[in-house]
């Protein structure tokens, strides 16, 4: 079992999470497992298991590896409109979860089981309206996703930038900002702007520990700035990698295909093995990803990055002029 750091930070997101870090492991389906979880939380952040397209089996198995190897607090990620969304909360409280997030849908549908297990949860938004009614709901955060970030994105397409600042106005509880964040830059902007934690994705794809196909991570580090697009956008919107499977996919939406349609595609073709026609999630920091690191160095040197900057804007604004 991996051991823990002792060091870390405490705001209201790190007391919500348990961990060292307000940086959370982004949840990215058949790719945040077990293993991936327990390298994040044995560093200091917050590794969590998205449980979208594993069966409940896998998923106890997932949340049992990841315990095998740290120690370390872990969450689970709930798309609120899956099937096997009531499934997956149940088995979380059964497996010791104290924490989880929620996605796409209304967490009003979780939140009384989630309340009466004693759980703490965070609901990702991707509008300031949603982020309201999530807060009425009783969440205890939200995670505001920019449409930056990798895999499905809001459909409105609010950027990171002007989300959380207008998200953290009107909301007494905490937010993550997800979408954008790859460094310690990204870290203290969003810190900035009045998140008190960051969600991370595609950086973490980028990583020695990360399962994803060799060729997916060789992607990412190719990507130029203008290297991600949005696909299915009358269906789950989605930011990937540009190839020829989002062009097959902006094809049948061309020709009038139904949502059910497009979606089907999708999965078929998510993380396959074939490089040139799969739909590899990634968000638009893959234009500034150059080398596959591990996930203890993306984690500390995010931080100590944002720590250093901090100092140099806070010489810079000492000056008069």
């Amino acid at each position: 079992m991996y051991g823990n750091r002792s060091k870390g930070v405490r705001n209201r997101i790190t007391e919500i999470l348990g961990s060292q870090y307000p940086i959370l492991l982004g949840a990215m389906r058949l790719i945040s497992l077990g293993e991936m979880a327990a390298a994040v939380s044995m560093h200091g952040g917050f590794g969590q298991i998205a449980a979208s397209g594993l069966t409940s089996d896998r998923l106890r198995y997932e949340i049992c590896r990841a315990r095998e190897l740290s120690s370390a607090p872990i969450g689970i990620n709930i798309p609120v409109y899956r099937p096997n969304a009531f499934e997956a909360l149940e088995i979380a409280i059964e497996e010791g979860i104290r924490t989880i997030t929620t996605s796409a849908g209304d967490p009003r549908k979780l939140i009384q089981r989630i309340k009466e297990a004693g759980l703490r949860v965070l609901h990702k938004c991707s509008t300031v309206e949603m982020g309201k009614r999530a807060e009425e709901a009783g969440v205890d955060g939200v995670i505001a996703s920019g449409a930056e970030a990798g895999g499905h994105v809001g459909r409105d397409e609010i950027t990171t930038l002007a989300l959380v600042p207008q998200m953290v106005d009107v909301l007494k509880i905490p937010v993550v900002a997800a979408g954008g964040v790859g460094d310690g830059r990204g870290l203290l902007a969003v810190m900035a702007l009045g998140a008190e934690g960051v969600e991370v994705g595609t950086r973490f794809l980028a990583t020695k520990e990360c399962l994803i196909p060799e060729i997916h991570k060789q992607h990412i580090l190719s990507a130029k700035s203008d290297g991600t697009l949005i696909v299915g956008r009358r269906a789950l919107p989605m930011r990937v990698l540009k190839n020829k499977g989002p062009e097959r996919i902006r094809a049948m939406e061309e020709k009038g295909a139904t949502k059910e349609e497009i979606n089907a595609l999708a999965d078929q073709m998510y993380c396959h093995d074939d490089p040139d026609n799969s739909l590899m999630p990634a968000g638009q920091i893959a234009g500034m990803i150059e080398e596959v690191l591990g996930i203890k160095e993306v984690i500390q040197s995010m931080f100590h990055e944002a720590k250093t900057l901090s100092k140099n804007v806070s010489d810079f604004f000492k000056e008069e002029w």
